[in-house]
């Protein structure tokens, strides 16, 4: 299976870069096929009707679709900045939600995040799954809200602790389950 993992911040020593890179091991330890991508491989403006109508998707959107519609499942890392989502990913996602040819249109996701706060990203992880249903997204159940995460990496950004591993672990072996399962239905 093909899985796209995205680090939803742009920081380059950001918690969530770490997660999304244990993310991809443990896909790619269990023989999957994995597609990171950081945000910066995609760049493009913010989001503006007028300049969609004037001169289409920028090019960092049209890569960024098509990295989406390449993958059957895809993990997100994301932070969370002031009670919300980060907004260079949100602006992302608005980019690609343009257009009648929908890449995230019942593409199943998993999300994650990690936050030096006491709640984790519990906030995000929530807006994110209202976005994502907007534009017909399959948000599995579980998700990880990794709280204190200044404590959760050693210095090689690997977990100090087995607990994490394993709630990282279940969730991307949920979304790998739960995406097969809908693509043999289809």
């Amino acid at each position: 299976m093909k899985v796209l993992v995205i680090a939803g911040s742009l920081r380059t020593a950001s918690f969530n870069r770490k997660l999304a890179k244990l993310a991809a091991a443990h896909l790619r330890e269990k023989g999957h096929e994995v597609d990171e991508l950081d945000l910066r491989q995609v760049e493009m403006p913010i989001y503006d009707g007028d300049l969609e109508s004037a001169s289409g998707l920028p090019d960092g959107a049209k890569a960024f679709r098509a990295r989406i519609a390449a993958a059957q499942a895809i993990f997100l890392a994301s932070p969370e900045y002031n009670n919300g989502v980060p907004g260079g990913m949100k602006n992302a996602i608005d980019w690609a939600s343009r257009g009648a040819d929908q890449p995230l249109k019942g593409k199943v996701i998993a999300l994650g995040g990690a936050s030096p706060g006491a709640y984790g990203t519990t906030r995000a992880l929530s807006a994110w799954r209202m976005i994502f249903r907007l534009v017909e997204a399959f948000v599995i159940p579980p998700e990880l809200a990794l709280p204190l995460a200044s404590k959760a990496f050693d210095e090689h950004g690997a977990f100090v602790e087995d607990r994490p591993k394993k709630q990282l672990g279940n969730l991307l072996d949920e979304l790998v389950r739960v995406a097969s399962a809908l693509s043999s239905a289809s």
